[in-house]
């Protein structure tokens, strides 16, 4: 989806009016933000999620990102590499189980003392940030169709036979 298209569903929901209140700018220019700028009329105006993703592309620094998913009470997560296909299965669901086992030693040594520190919370969130990211990684791949048939030479003489 578009950044114009993002905001022009957003306005279907949020009166532009308000908007353009809560930010002190004009009217015409919140409705511009909705419209594409590389339109033949050039009428869009550059959106501020477009200056957003210029400077994501710019700084290459992924807290900006994560910054921008706090104000919406979220986290960011980054997207795994691409995984080519025919992928074994196993080890990439082994990860997953691995990871969550790390996750839940991370919480269980954490909280052995009935208090869990400012550290001890670091720690945590960055086991949960893995394993999000290590599941998110074999969901991708899931929907792209990465695990297809295991293909073994001893199937393959099989069909000769």
């Amino acid at each position: 989806m578009q950044s114009h298209e993002v905001i022009r569903e957003v306005l279907k929901k949020t009166s532009a009016k308000q908007i353009s209140a809560d930010l002190q700018l004009s009217l015409s220019l919140i409705y511009k933000w909705a419209e594409p700028t590389e339109d033949t009329t050039g009428s869009g105006a550059n959106n501020p999620l477009d200056r957003v993703g210029q400077l994501i592309r710019s700084t290459r620094d992924a807290r900006i990102a994560q910054w921008v998913a706090e104000q919406a009470d979220g986290f960011f997560i980054r997207n795994p590499q691409k995984l080519p296909p025919n992928q074994p299965l196993i080890p990439m669901t082994n990860d997953i189980v691995q990871e969550f086992a790390d996750m839940l030693a991370t919480i269980a040594i954490s909280s052995s003392d009935s208090v869990i520190t400012k550290e001890e919370a670091r720690k945590i969130r960055d086991r949960w940030e893995e394993l999000k990211s290590v599941t998110e990684g074999f969901v991708r791949a899931s929907e792209a169709g990465t695990f297809g048939p295991v293909k073994t030479e001893a199937k393959d003489s099989e069909k000769k036979g």
